[in-house]
């Protein structure tokens, strides 16, 4: 195609002609079912195994291998994870955990079930991950985890946060539910805190249907979270005696395990996941190179020689810097892109810190609200305290996510962000 007869196009959004006439079949279209994950489903529920643990422990062992841990015990969903992963570390009532404001509820929520309560610390605004530099002065005496999440598949700055997990004496919990797959400096994300909890719900960068994953070294998080969500495998996979006391029961009353068709479907994908996260790999570089000169705009993506990557790319994101592109509000801009022919929006999640769940709701009778129940003062932050987060709406706009690397294709797409960014004095 040529780029600069698009560049110089009237804006479709003022009357001009789109960029992209129709979308691709199967240029975004995600999971990939292939007939080999359909038949281990019906597999699955041919000989009505869906709440057995076969096929899930097997799925376990490959997943583990994959993800570069010792042990992995598969959950319904990411939510629950995470909600293991807390437990397996022991946190609990009066406790605190530090995690990013800017996150799914998930990462943080079960905390709060446990009587923990977390405070928020900003994110770092290139990498929408939690700042290191802004964890360390919230430590408490009752500091229990640091919560890190790899936000829209970008790895955190991990060597930074476990210096000072180790020098506080505290457990990292990764969040990798958006980085399957991501590396930090060449080790796996998920893989260098103490435990992670990974989402492998429909629409994430390992889909397999509604499930999670949870990942670690340490057999004693391990065993805990066996106990707390999976009452069926206590009896025989419990070593620990002050566990194996009380198996057969889940603490806590959770059933976390997950169904089978799932799992079946996730020894399918695992197997193909390396040469799809390379393809995507491909196609969202491709994407932002095209775009590295364009002003306004920049790629939410390691930098190339660090031995960071993305992973499946799951929910990619554009940096919007409004001061280059004559202080264009961001929904001016997103409003163009979308009439060129490919719909958009503002991205990021809502700052948790400012939600009334947060900072009212007295979820469980407690005579206050829940995140400061057990709390020794009140930690509960208001508008202003972490700026980074609460403007990032204004800094975020989605991109296409891209599951092929087709060059015209992804030309075309490069094309509209430019042909907008290049116009966008006449937007004003």
């Amino acid at each position: 195609m040529n780029v600069s007869t698009v560049e110089s196009q009237k804006l479709a959004l003022l009357g001009g002609p789109k960029v992209i006439e129709a979308e691709e079949l199967g240029l975004f279209h995600w999971p990939i079912v292939t007939e080999e994950d359909e038949q281990a489903v019906i597999d699955v529920l041919r000989t009505g195994s869906m709440s057995r643990t076969d096929i899930t422990q097997q799925f376990e062992t490959e997943y583990a291998a994959f993800q570069g841990t010792k042990y992995a015990l598969a959950h319904c969903n990411g939510t629950a994870a995470l909600h293991g992963a807390m437990f397996g570390c022991k946190i609990g009532r009066g406790d605190e955990v530090i995690a990013p404001s800017m996150t799914y509820w998930a990462s943080v929520m079960g905390a709060m079930s446990l009587g923990a309560t977390p405070v928020f610390a900003d994110i770092d605004p290139q990498t929408l991950c939690i700042d290191p530099n802004d964890i360390e002065h919230r430590i408490s005496k009752r500091t229990k985890a640091i919560v890190v999440v790899h936000y829209a598949g970008y790895p955190a700055d991990m060597d930074p946060i476990m210096a000072i997990a180790h020098k506080h004496g505290l457990k990292v919990i990764e969040d990798s539910s958006h980085a399957h797959g991501s590396l930090y400096k060449g080790r796996m994300a998920g893989a260098i805190g103490d435990v992670a909890g990974l989402s492998m719900m429909t629409r994430k960068g390992f889909p397999i249907g509604e499930a999670g994953m949870l990942c670690t070294n340490d057999r004693e998080i391990y065993e805990r979270a066996l106990a707390f969500g999976h009452y069926a495998r206590s009896e025989q996979e419990l070593t620990f005696p002050e566990l194996k006391a009380f198996s057969g029961l889940p603490l806590g009353g959770y059933k976390y395990r997950v169904n089978q068709t799932c799992s079946a479907m996730g020894r399918v994908q695992l197997k193909y996941y390396p040469q799809r996260m390379k393809q995507i790999d491909k196609a969202m570089n491709r994407f932002w190179d095209l775009l590295e000169d364009v002003p306004g705009i920049r790629a939410h993506r390691p930098p190339k020689d660090s031995g960071s990557t993305k992973g499946g790319w799951f929910y990619p994101l554009g940096l919007y810097i409004s001061e280059e592109l004559s202080n264009l509000p961001l929904s001016r801009f997103v409003e163009a892109l979308t009439a060129e022919g490919w719909p958009t929006g503002q991205g990021c999640n809502f700052p948790l810190h400012l939600h009334p769940v947060m900072n009212e709701a007295d979820v469980y009778n407690d005579g206050k609200p829940t995140r400061i129940a057990f709390a020794e003062s009140d930690v509960r932050q208001g508008p202003g305290s972490l700026p980074v987060s609460e403007a990032a709406a204004e800094r975020c706009f989605r991109v296409p996510y891209f599951k092929h690397d087709r060059t015209e294709s992804i030309e075309r797409y490069a094309a509209a962000v430019r042909k907008v960014a290049l116009q966008a004095d006449k937007l004003l």
